[in-house]
């Protein structure tokens, strides 16, 4: 097993992957970056283009670090390229059927020693480890969003997790600059096992008519000191990923406490999933988002 990472590969260039390849860049790692096309790898690209050259304007980073951290990013099209790799980060959309055929796929390409993680929010990392010639080289490594800017990871081991995989994991997520919080493999971990829940009460709330999109986030902001309101981070998560998440948790713990509110559900049915479809609790469409509700 090796105890250092040096080459990463990252499966997803969406909002996700492009954040974790930005910060591996950054950390000084080579990245490999994998999407279903060319284009959305490209538009992954230049996601971490822009948000690299806002740390610079910032002043958080110089140029130099933006140029350098570019340069270590590959368009990876095809799996192949990340034979090399020492650890690839699954970053797909949250759903469990699509992360088994990833890891299928993925596993005849990788060298014997390469340790998987994978970034899902909420799935079991044993029964997706399961799934892969490599379950004592697989773990849960839950980045937060977005992950330029936030500090928390969580690492998760699956029952077969290796201590030197859970060692070396540990390693690299420092060299990253960020704080580990390690949790156990049960629904939804520790973040999304705390928050989701609160996030769809307060769709409930919405609902049942306690009070209205705006009423509630701003009760809970100047109430409790959240710095967003639960509508308003709903809709920055994705609604259909806060509806994943609540069923994992449903199905999993099997208790009435986490059954997803009918109205997540309703506007998940009619694809308004917040900013990325720029309708969900709010409308993004105009000048200053209005509520929907």
């Amino acid at each position: 097993m090796r105890s250092n990472i040096e080459k990463v590969g990252i499966i997803g260039a969406g909002q996700m992957g492009n954040g974790i390849a930005h910060v591996c860049a950054l950390a000084g790692y080579d990245v490999f970056l994998n999407d279903v096309s060319l284009d959305r790898i490209k538009s992954g690209l230049a996601t971490i283009n822009g948000n690299l050259a806002r740390q610079v304007t910032k002043k958080l980073i110089t140029e130099d670090d933006r140029q350098s951290a570019l340069g270590r990013i590959h368009p990876a099209e095809w799996l192949d390229a990340l034979r090399d790799c020492d650890l690839v980060i699954e970053s797909a959309s949250e759903k469990e059927e699509l992360k088994r055929k990833i890891f299928t796929e993925l596993c005849p390409h990788l060298k014997a020693d390469a340790i998987i993680g994978s970034n899902t929010s909420s799935i079991s990392i044993t029964r997706l480890a399961s799934g892969t010639d490599r379950p004592e080289r697989f773990i849960g490594i839950h980045f937060m969003n977005p992950v330029p800017l936030m500090d928390l990871v969580e690492l998760i081991r699956g029952i077969a997790t290796a201590d030197s995989t859970f060692e070396t994991t540990k390693a690299f997520v420092s060299k990253l600059g960020k704080t580990i919080a390690v949790a156990e493999d049960f629904p939804a971990f520790i973040v999304n096992r705390i928050l989701l829940p609160m996030i769809n009460e307060a769709i409930y709330t919405l609902y049942e008519g306690v009070g209205t999109v705006e009423a509630i986030d701003t009760a809970m902001k100047l109430g409790a000191n959240h710095p967003m309101g639960p509508l308003q981070l709903a809709d920055f998560i994705g609604l259909d990923t806060c509806l994943s998440v609540m069923q994992v948790l449903h199905e999993g713990l099997a208790d009435t406490k986490y059954r997803p509110c009918p109205l997540l559900v309703k506007y998940v049915e009619a694809g308004w999933l917040g900013r990325k479809t720029q309708r969900g609790f709010y409308d993004y469409r105009g000048e200053k988002p209005v509520p929907t509700r």
